[in-house]
Order: structure tokens, then sequence, then C-alpha cells
């Protein structure tokens, strides 16, 4: 086995699982990663810290040019692009959204929306992530997820499961925090979870923790006044200052455990935002 296959194949599964889901051609999933496997072959790694997520950028750019080559021309609207604007592409995919078995046709997203919705909301990937692929900001990038998101969930006639599990984490999360009951805050956090604080949020004294017993013992006792709600239909909380959103918890929860809490201090950002307290 190459250097490289050693390298890439722990991965190898996850990207196929992206590529797909982004295509919706399980063959052009698999030509896409083997393009990000030579890709990954020839690129310098002495610098590359987090092998997953650099390895999901790759085969994500892959997907991309994939998708705007289907697309007519124009599909890839800027990201100042009103949110009832039409982005039709090419060709329909067909996709799970956000975990449930559901089969939606996206043929109303643009290739850069389909990217910013399929990452974030089927595998994670935070919107930092995401801008670096498409070029954007992250703002920018979380309102092409958001208008995928609405579009997706009107297409969508059932409740979805998923949703309702990940919102029982974090209703765990906030209890188990207001109650000063650090075993059970423990046991929803994932042993590598981190917290990434915008600028905004780190100028308010929200600082950047890893590991879940520092997390564990920031939050033991804290967050009484945090309120929880769906942000951008992601489960999470705010934090208001005499009326006005200060401070925004995004969750990332996998298998049962949160992995991420990024917390958006951005006022721009946090204009933008979709609150929704159901």
């Amino acid at each position: 086995m190459t250097v490289c296959s050693d390298f890439f194949e722990p991965h190898r599964s996850r990207l196929v699982a992206v590529a797909t889901r982004v295509l919706g051609s399980p063959a052009d999933a698999e030509d896409a990663v083997q393009e990000a496997w030579l890709r990954a072959g020839a690129a310098d790694r002495s610098e590359v810290r987090n092998t997953e997520a650099w390895l999901t950028t790759i085969v994500s750019r892959v997907c991309l040019n994939t998708l705007r080559s289907r697309a007519p021309l124009d599909a890839d609207e800027p990201p100042d692009r009103p949110d009832d604007a039409d982005g039709p592409e090419a060709q329909a995919v067909r996709t799970d959204v956000v975990g449930q078995a559901l089969d939606v046709v996206l043929d109303a997203l643009a290739p850069a929306e389909r990217v910013a919705f399929v990452l974030h909301d089927l595998f994670g990937v935070p919107f930092d992530d995401i801008a670096t692929v498409l070029d954007r900001t992250p703002a920018a990038t979380r309102q092409l997820a958001s208008r995928g998101r609405r579009r997706a969930r009107a297409a969508d006639p059932e409740p979805n499961p998923d949703l309702a599990r990940r919102r029982e984490v974090v209703a765990a999360f906030f209890a188990a925090s207001r109650e000063g009951d650090l075993s059970r805050l423990l046991s929803v956090l994932d042993p590598d979870v981190v917290v990434r604080p915008d600028a905004a949020a780190l100028e308010m004294g929200s600082p950047a923790m890893a590991g879940a017993d520092t997390v564990a013992r920031f939050f033991d006792g804290g967050a009484a006044a945090a309120r929880q709600m769906l942000i951008d239909g992601t489960p999470g909380a705010v934090w208001s200052h005499r009326g006005k959103v200060m401070v925004a918890f995004e969750f990332t929860v996998r298998e049962g455990r949160v992995v991420a809490i990024d917390l958006h201090g951005d006022p721009a950002l946090l204009d933008a935002l979709d609150l929704d307290r159901h």
C-alpha cells in the first residue's frame, strides 16, 4: 500500500458518503473520491492537522466542480441572491435529508447551495470549513445552507426523528449544565468535543476549548440564561441581553453526543439567523 493510501484509506468510506449525497450518483461519487485521492497524493501534507477535514474539503471541491459542469452557467448565484430566487439545476438528485430515509428531489438548488446544505446538515461540517470549499464567507455559506434547508423542508411531509433526537441531546446538555451535574454533562459530550467562538464571541469572553473534561467544567453550573431554540433548523440556544440576542450557541450532534459547539456573536450574522423556539 502506498503512503497516500495509508493516509487516505481510513477516511474513504466517509468521503464516498459525502460525494454520494452531494452528487446523487454512486458512480460519480467513486470518480470524485478517486480524483480526491490523486489530488491528496500530489499535495504537500506536512502542515495538515486534521486529515478528515482536509480530505473532505478536497472531495467537496471536486463534487462542486462536477455539479457546476452539469448546471447552467448562471445557476450558481452570488451569496446575496434573494432567498426566494430560483436556482434550478440541470439534473435533480435524490438524497437523505438530515439522516432521515426520505427522498427529496433537490431540483431547485444551485451547486453551492447543495454542497453547503449537504455538508452541514448531513455531515456536521462547520460553516467556516464549508466557506473554504465554496470560496464564500461563513455568513454567506450559512445562507446557502439555510435556503437549501427550507426547500428540503417544504418537500418533507414527515417529522424528522433525527432532529428530535438531536434536540433531546442538547436539552440534556442544558439541563445538566444548569443543575451542575458534571457526570451527566460529560455523558452527552464527545471526548473530543470542541467549542469554537467567532471573533465577536471571543471578545465577549467566550474561550475556545477542546476536550470533554474542559468543556464540561466550563459549562458546569452555567448556561442558566440561555434559551433553547432551533437556529437555522439546527438545535441550539441563544443568550440575550435586554431583549437583544448577543450570542447564538449552535450544536453539532453525532451518535447521541455533542461534538462541537459554535458560538456566534457577529451582529451581522446574528441578524441573518432563522430562530425558532418550537
